[in-house]
């Protein structure tokens, strides 16, 4: 697979936090721990892209156009590492009503969470990472940012880069999150060549897309779900947000896009499921 470079950010995309969720459930008398994404079996292990020149972390930014019409919806679960306050005050970075109406719409979805929103939420967390509907792939555990600036947010020195990854990666275990993948989406989107060297030796493959929502701080769903209805292709990666405080309309936006795109003849996928079809397997 060619390494693909992304040349646009989102302007529309404020670097300020968003969250997402999904319905607490009861945690479990004792809890098997999770196997870790390098200790699964090879038969077992997701998809993920060849490395890019000089072995820069890989990025994948959408998937193949075929006559089999996919498109991976993806929900960004973003709180910064400073943001215990703001949860402790009341603000909400999850969203349940959005996870419950994506098992309601039988809708396969790939959820990008942050490490610190892992900890804030690790009932949601795990309800999320056990459901055969969802997968969770990494945020970082920070939700700072890689390359500076990018939209305000404070910056991770190339030192940290790796580890504030690995970090996520390990909060999930904790809250006992099973179905992982080795996905990471750069906070804000932002990155350069010297971010993608520092990701190299945590085995990532980095995930962008090519359909920006507008979710963000949005009012009005039916200009969220009209911006993602245009811009839906076949193979199409969507990017999303759920939170009740950052991107309220979300929820009322999927409740529209679903059915219109099923209408249309797309069927709703994993990013594990475009990335295979870019590998052919």
């Amino acid at each position: 697979m060619t390494y693909v470079r992304n040349t646009s950010l989102l302007g529309a995309l404020c670097a300020v936090l968003v969250g997402c969720g999904g319905a607490s459930d009861t945690r479990p008398t004792a809890p098997a721990r999770p196997p870790s994404v390098a200790s699964l079996s090879p038969a077992r292990m997701p998809p993920s892209m060849a490395p890019g020149p000089g072995g820069l972390t890989p990025v994948f930014e959408r998937g193949p156009v075929t006559a089999d019409k996919t498109v991976a919806l993806t929900f960004d679960a973003d709180m910064t590492a400073d943001q215990g306050p703001r949860a402790a005050s009341g603000e909400r970075f999850d969203n349940p009503a959005l996870i419950d109406t994506l098992r309601r719409l039988r809708v396969d979805a790939t959820v990008f969470m942050t490490g610190r929103w892992a900890e804030q939420y690790p009932d949601q967390a795990r309800a999320i990472g056990n459901d055969p509907r969802f997968e969770i792939a990494n945020h970082s555990y920070s939700h700072h940012a890689f390359k500076a600036p990018c939209y305000g947010l404070p910056a991770l020195g190339r030192q940290d880069m790796a580890a504030d990854v690995r970090r996520a990666f390990d909060a999930f275990r904790t809250a006992g999150a099973r179905n992982v993948v080795p996905y990471f989406r750069f906070p804000g989107g932002c990155y350069d060549d010297g971010a993608l060297r520092a990701l190299a030796s945590a085995k990532v493959t980095a995930v962008q897309w090519d359909v920006v929502s507008g979710d963000a701080f949005a009012t009005d769903a039916d200009a969220v779900a009209e911006q993602v209805l245009a811009g839906v292709r076949p193979g199409s990666l969507v990017v999303m947000h759920c939170t009740r405080s950052a991107a309220p309309v979300t929820e009322q936006a999927v409740r529209r896009i679903v059915p219109e795109l099923r209408e249309r003849g797309y069927r709703f996928v994993k990013v594990s499921e475009l990335m295979a079809a870019a590998r052919g397997t």
